[in-house]
């Protein structure tokens, strides 16, 4: 059975990262855009990693432009504008797509792994959220509309375990 750890991601700074480097550690895996009415929720996502991070949790944003064009910008630009206007310092991984033949590998095990409302295993919208355990395994999808806040409990729960 694969687990987060199978897979890679391609940072920022365009070098690969593979997520064997959290191991150990519950993650927060978060599909962002910086112009979308969800936009704010980088600054609850960043409060998450300062108030969570010593204790073993790990946000990591993926942009995305597949929902209304709201992230068109360039990597560079993407992480200038969310370290200027939220002060994020979680990591950011490089724009994806996140549906689709294109899908970044580990969003489509994500989204098997966990499907959203009806059985659906497309992303409908930026900042859907993935919780994983220390183990790898995805414990729960959340909706655009919760917000970082609402995460507290399940993220205390998963580091707890």
């Amino acid at each position: 059975m694969a687990t987060v750890y199978d897979f890679d991601a391609l940072q920022m700074d365009g070098k690969t990262i593979a997520l064997t480097h959290f191991q150990g550690k519950v993650l927060l895996i978060v599909n962002t855009a910086s112009a979308c009415g969800f936009t704010p929720q980088f600054a609850g996502l960043e409060t998450l990693h300062q108030q969570y991070a010593e204790k073993g949790l790990a946000v990591l944003g993926f942009p995305c432009n597949q929902f209304g064009g709201q992230d068109s910008g360039s990597n560079a630009e993407i992480a200038s504008f969310c370290q200027l206007n939220y002060g994020v310092t979680f990591p950011m991984m490089a724009k994806v797509e996140v549906n689709g033949s294109g899908a970044l590998p580990l969003y489509q095990w994500l989204s098997k792994e966990a499907p959203g409302l009806l059985g659906s295993k497309s992303i409908k919208w930026n900042f859907t959220k993935f919780l994983v355990g220390k183990d790898g395994a995805v414990l729960k999808r959340y909706a655009p509309t919760d917000t970082p806040q609402s995460l507290a409990r399940d993220i205390e729960k998963a580091l707890a375990a």
